[in-house]
């Protein structure tokens, strides 16, 4: 690979990971303390949505992330031809 096509690969795998790490921020810190009192008005599966998404959901979100990430990285190699 190119230093060119390095380079531009390493952007688009910075950018996929600045992306990510900003939902990761808002689900876990926005959703879990900052929006739990208008999220509490909100029931799922009979507790309140914001105290959910500090106990479980945020979890979940991220576990979701990691195959998000495997995902994008995977369509990344591919396009720069760095793919195993």
């Amino acid at each position: 690979m190119n230093s060119n096509a390095a380079e531009a690969y390493w952007k688009e795998n910075i950018a996929t990971i600045l992306k990510l790490l900003v939902i990761w921020f808002v689900v876990s810190y926005g959703c879990g303390i900052i929006f739990v009192d208008e999220l509490n008005a909100i029931e799922f599966a009979g507790f309140k949505l914001g105290f959910w998404f500090a106990q479980q959901g945020a979890m979940y979100t991220f576990v979701v992330l990691i195959f998000v990430y495997a995902k994008m990285m995977e369509r990344i190699e591919e396009k720069y031809d760095v793919h195993e």
